[in-house]
């Protein structure tokens, strides 16, 4: 697990209201799994549907310790929908999945506990 990851790292440091507002984090639907061998670090390729202002994207995530395939499609995630995309290995990933690791440093998806219109933005 990285520090930053651990429940007793420090807080970060301090930002603005307006720096939050910066990151545009939105909630979608995931449309499609596929499993990701190529990955340093066992993952999924996921296709996930943030609604019609923003389409679908892709995310590579590592979740395959606590997730199969098959429970991950109609699944709503959060992820961060405005960082530029970034090369995994040989595939593209256009939004940043959140979740937070568990005592294992395995990942959790972060989700809302109600279904909510794809493409609801967190504020």
């Amino acid at each position: 697990m990285h520090k930053n990851h651990a429940p007793d790292a420090p807080p970060a440091k301090t930002i603005t209201f307006d720096d939050f507002l910066k990151v545009d984090i939105r909630i979608g639907t995931i449309v499609a799994v596929e499993e990701f061998p190529e990955a340093r670090n066992p993952s999924y390729k996921l296709r996930i549907n943030f609604g019609p202002a923003i389409g679908e994207r892709k995310s590579c995530a590592q979740l395959v310790a606590r997730y199969g395939t098959g429970e991950l499609i109609g699944r709503q995630v959060a992820a961060v929908v405005n960082f530029p995309p970034r090369q995994i290995g040989p595939a593209m990933s256009e939004v940043l999945t959140l979740g937070f690791a568990d005592d294992d440093g395995n990942v959790v998806l972060f989700a809302p506990d109600t279904k909510l219109p794809d493409g609801a933005r967190l504020f």
